[in-house]
């Protein structure tokens, strides 16, 4: 899968390579480009850079917040590149180009992910990798799913324990949805409440 990790399991040096290769992409589209407008920057950052940032991270999200910076920052580079958006706040050119931030990216993925998984998509996939507790008595969203215990600091970083404490965080008519496109609809107005 091309996915770098240390023998501490640690995705720093596979976020660096990753933001390396999308400046690149980014350097080569403000190379090429001679309009800034946002019909021509938006749709090639959209296809040829923002999959760079974005391919694996179910395995390889990134753990430390400097890592997590560092993604958002060639994002942020890549909103400076539109003509008329320079001197707007990073939120504020999210927005006006109607693009979420990386890290509420990797949210929806995951949570989709999980909601799939909870479905039955993914049946022959892995056995009780996300499970319900054997007591129906919750509060919350009525919904939840077991935390495991790890010796490890590293395993709480995994896939299953992020997904498992972000689901629990949801609306119950966020993980009750009948199918997967309610699920992504109610899910994105969950998420602007929690991000």
């Amino acid at each position: 899968m091309g996915v770098l990790v240390d023998k501490k399991l640690d995705m720093s040096g596979q976020c660096a390579l990753t933001v390396q290769k999308a400046n690149h992409i980014l350097g080569c589209i403000k190379r090429s480009m001679a309009s800034r407008s946002r019909e021509g920057i938006l749709p090639l950052c959209s296809a040829v850079m923002r999959p760079h940032l974005e391919s694996c991270f179910q395995l390889w999200s990134p753990q430390h917040r400097t890592d997590m910076d560092l993604l958002e920052a060639v994002q942020r580079r890549a909103t400076k590149m539109v003509r008329g958006l320079e001197h707007l706040s990073r939120e504020e050119r999210l927005r006006e180009l109607g693009l979420f931030s990386l890290q509420k990216r990797r949210l929806c993925e995951h949570l989709i992910g999980a909601f799939e998984y909870l479905k039955g998509a993914y049946k022959k996939d892995g056995d009780k990798l996300l499970s319900r507790p054997c007591c129906d008595r919750t509060r919350g969203n009525g919904f939840k799913l077991k935390e495991g215990r790890f010796r490890l600091d590293i395993k709480k970083t995994y896939f299953a324990m992020r997904v498992v404490k972000l689901w629990h965080m949801l609306p119950r008519e966020v993980v009750d949805a009948p199918s997967l496109e309610t699920f992504k609809v109610i899910l994105d107005g969950a998420l602007s409440n929690l991000v």
